[in-house]
Parts: structure tokens; sequence; C-alpha cells
């Protein structure tokens, strides 16, 4: 069986492709870094540069590529969709909803997908948290395609995974003070006690991919972030 990652080459992405080469699965990353990529490639079966937001190239990625069993989507933003909706501006919003909301939709669309499709959303799609507005509008909007998209693409499986707080270099333009403080008090606020590791998603995800009783389906993977408390 064939996978594809589309922004496979760092930390949630990766773990899943270790993830599904270790199961048996020939498993092709994409991502836009040189020396991620390289590294990538000593992991799994291929690497190749591709931007998710260049619909030109994601077709031709796909077209080349053929039919293949399994599809994760984990690209996304960076940071920039933090802060209060009044200062964002057209133009960081639109650097939040096109790389995930446009290209995760339209990867969808191009690839031909013969098992199952599988989105890395966000608990911020179902946390009130003031600062998240853009990002929550994001995941929000990816998480209620899910079901239409099962329906539409049936028997093809769609599943999202909703990860809360994870410890991957996303957080890396916080600072590294600010990005302990925002860890620790996730952590307290967490029922089981600590953020997540990229591998705590990853197995969702390789649940999931496996999981052919499954379609339609929201899986959170936050430790218990969005319960109240």
């Amino acid at each position: 069986m064939r996978a594809v990652i589309m922004g496979g080459t760092a930390g949630i992405g990766l773990a899943v492709a270790t993830r599904l080469t270790a199961a048996g699965l020939d498993v092709t990353v994409t991502g836009r870094d040189p020396e991620r990529l390289a590294a990538a490639r000593t992991q799994v079966a291929a690497a190749e540069r591709l931007d998710g937001t260049d619909e030109a190239a994601v077709r031709a990625f796909f077209q080349r590529l053929g039919p293949f069993e399994h599809l994760v989507l984990a690209f996304g933003p960076a940071t920039t969709g933090f802060g209060p909706v009044g200062s964002l501006g057209t133009d960081r919003l639109r650097s939040v909803v096109e790389p995930k909301l446009y290209g995760y939709l339209t990867a969808v669309g191009l690839a031909r997908v013969t098992g199952s499709v599988t989105l890395l959303s966000a608990g911020s799609a179902r946390v009130a948290r003031p600062g998240t507005v853009a990002l929550a509008a994001v995941n929000g909007g990816l998480e209620a395609a899910v079901g239409p998209l099962a329906v539409e693409l049936a028997p093809v499986r769609v599943n999202a995974v909703s990860p809360g707080v994870i410890d991957t270099s996303w957080w890396a333009g916080l600072g590294e003070e600010e990005r302990a403080a925002q860890f620790a008090a996730v952590a307290a606020a967490t029922p089981v006690g600590r953020v997540g590791r990229p591998d705590d998603v990853a197995r969702a995800v390789e649940y999931l991919v496996h999981a052919d009783f499954i379609t339609g389906t929201v899986l959170p993977v936050d430790g218990g972030l969005t319960l109240a408390r």
C-alpha cells in the first residue's frame, strides 16, 4: 500500500510518516524545506519538494503519482494566525486560510485516492480562546467539511484528527520563554497533565488509516483540553 503525507518532513507529519513506514506502507512525503526533505529521505520511501498552495504543482504531482491508497494532509500556516481579529488584516488572514483550508480541499480534489483521506485540523476549532479567531475559522471549516467529503468521496473514507497543543517546531516563533509559559499553562489545564507529542497524534492517524469502518469522524487528540474543568 502507498501513502502520501503532504507536510510530512517535520513534526506531526514526519511522526505519521515514520509510523506508517514501520507498519509496512510505501510512504511519500512532501514539503518545501530542502534540508528537511533530505533528512526525511533517510526514513521514508520518497520525499518530494512541493508547495501545497501551488495548484498547478499539486495537480502535476498527483498526475505523475497516479492512484494510491492513503492521503494524509499535515501542512499548514505558521503562527501568523495568532492575534486579536482587529489586528490581523486581510493579508494575515489570507496567510492562514490559503495554505490550510484552500490547500487541503484542493489536494483532496486532485488526489487519486482509493482508500482514505485524513486531515489534520486542530483543537482551536472547538476551544474559544482570545487571539485564535483565524485559526478557529480555518480548522472549524475543515472539520465541518469532513462529513460532506466522506459522503461525496465514498467509498473512500474521510476523517480528521484534531490535535491540541503539541510540542513541535510550529511553536518556535513564539520564543523560548513564551512557549514554555504556554506549555505550562496548557499542562495545568489539561486532564492528562501535559502537552502532546507528535507521536500521540501519529498513532491516531495510523489508527484511522487502518480503521476501514470509520468515516466522517473528527477524532480529538488533545489530552482532554477541550473538556470543561
